[in-house]
């Protein structure tokens, strides 16, 4: 009576069920690829109909790797191999085991003549030295005598047979990686201007702020170009504090990411700091007034001798082309007045006469009896980093590095049988070599003649 089958356990260990299963990760994976994930999708969002719009963010296709499908194939495909690894993990084991003796029927007959010959030595003899020689080639070697003669039995690569459950058991590792990474860690981007340091970060895809265990400190970001105006190099040197002492300090570059504390950090973006210090100064009645001012937007500073109040408005290292520039309220019981003072603002009114008369705008000294001048903007970059947590990784790195070793196993290694036969023929002996392979049966022909060759070249013929 035939063993009767579980269909559960059919089902999940069905060959089917594994590529049907991989079509449909490899689906989503082509789906994540073209379609805008987690904050990206906002944009794209935007384009729809609301109703496609609706139907995208239900079906989760703007965060494919965080959806229920997604860990519901993932779970799906590690039960397949795992069913399928037990159903036949047991054939592959009897592989393992299998030992030499008896020796199957019919293995030797298909021996063909080149691998038989004769020699003078006597049988005793002959097999010592054979035995000797298998033990130098295979380590280790099996022996039987019987009525009909001595057989010495060695094999190589029968673990091979355990390069599919590697590959397995590696599946599943990685399998857990990307779980745990994605369950466990974070994406998070965080934008710090020169000088300033921040403990918090914000998460992608709206997910909000993460509070991280230590602060960040950029020291200095660094810009350089080719000379076609090119972006060259961004540097950000970063410093990692705890307590408000500093921890370690390294520089981020592109496709150099620095990490601490488990936390992966990436050159992603840089911008121009808004803490922008203009250093300004003004004369009155033609009398230059001491010390320079050094001023930020939103800074308020008074004018002497008068009633007046400055305010920075803007601060900008290069406006309309013109250079530094910095936009002035002048509040006073006159009235409040307007006005850019350029730092090149010579340079400006010699390349458009009467640009002063046309633009009051332009005028550093509209609010008399005071004239300012723009010695500089001291300009501050600020450094975009993307920030990654993802405790996942080293089961992938694991998982990826098993899976190279048992797919070697695989297609590389072969499960190679040898048995030489020798019996007593007259004065001499008589040997026959052979064997059997689970693959590459080319190779392993190869290998049985070198064998013949330097069985011969060990014996006397």
């Amino acid at each position: 009576m035939p063993k009767k089958t579980n269909p559960v356990r059919a089902f999940f260990s069905s060959v089917k069920l594994t590529i049907v299963l991989m079509i449909l990760i490899a689906l989503l994976a082509v789906g994540g690829t073209f379609l805008p994930q987690q904050q990206e999708a906002g944009d794209f969002l935007h384009r729809l109909p609301p109703a496609a719009a609706e139907w995208l963010l239900r079906l989760q296709l703007l965060d494919i790797y965080h959806s229920t499908v997604f860990y519901l194939l993932m779970s799906l495909l590690s039960l397949n191999l795992i069913v399928c690894s037990l159903n036949r993990f047991p054939s592959a084991w009897k592989k393992i085991r299998t030992p030499g003796f008896p020796v199957p029927e019919g293995l030797f007959p298909s021996a063909g003549v080149e691998q038989t010959f004769n020699v003078k030595e006597g049988k005793d003899t002959v097999v010592s030295r054979l035995e000797s020689l298998a033990r130098k080639r295979w380590g280790s070697v099996d022996r039987q005598e019987t009525e009909r003669g001595v057989f010495l039995f060695a094999q190589k690569g029968r673990f091979a047979h355990l390069g599919v459950y590697v590959v397995h058991v590696s599946i599943l590792i990685i399998i857990l990686g990307a779980v745990v990474g994605s369950l466990f860690g974070f994406e998070a981007y965080v934008t710090i201007d020169e000088g300033q340091a921040v403990q918090e970060v914000e998460l992608k895809g709206g997910r909000g702020i993460r509070q991280l265990d230590f602060a960040v400190r950029c020291d200095k970001f660094t810009l350089e170009f080719h000379e076609n105006g090119a972006p060259k190099t961004y540097r950000s040197d970063l410093s990692f504090l705890k307590d408000g002492k500093v921890i370690r300090q390294g520089a981020l570059l592109v496709n150099h990411p620095l990490s601490f504390e488990t936390i992966r950090f990436y050159q992603s973006s840089y911008g121009m700091s808004e803490d922008n210090k203009a250093h300004l100064s003004f004369s009155r009645n033609g009398v230059r007034q001491q010390p320079e001012l050094v001023l930020t937007e939103g800074d308020v500073f008074e004018l002497p001798g008068s009633q007046a109040k400055g305010t920075v408005l803007r601060v900008e290292e290069n406006i309309m082309e013109m250079g530094p520039a910095v936009k002035l309220l002048i509040s006073s019981p006159r009235g409040d007045v307007q006005f850019w003072v350029f730092r090149h603002i010579e340079e400006i009114k010699q390349m458009n006469p009467g640009l002063l008369n046309e633009m009051p705008l332009f005028n550093p000294a509209l609010f008399k009896p005071y004239e300012f001048s723009l010695t500089r903007v001291e300009q501050k970059y600020s450094t975009g980093l993307q920030v990654v947590r993802d405790p996942g990784v080293p089961l992938v790195a694991g998982g990826g590095i098993l899976l190279i070793a048992g797919l070697m196993m695989t297609f590389w290694m072969s499960h190679r049988r040898f048995w030489i036969w020798i019996f007593s023929d007259g004065e001499g002996a008589s040997i026959h070599i052979t064997g059997m392979s689970n693959r590459n049966p080319a190779a392993f022909e190869k290998e049985i003649r070198n064998l013949h060759a330097a069985v011969r070249k060990a014996m006397t013929i």
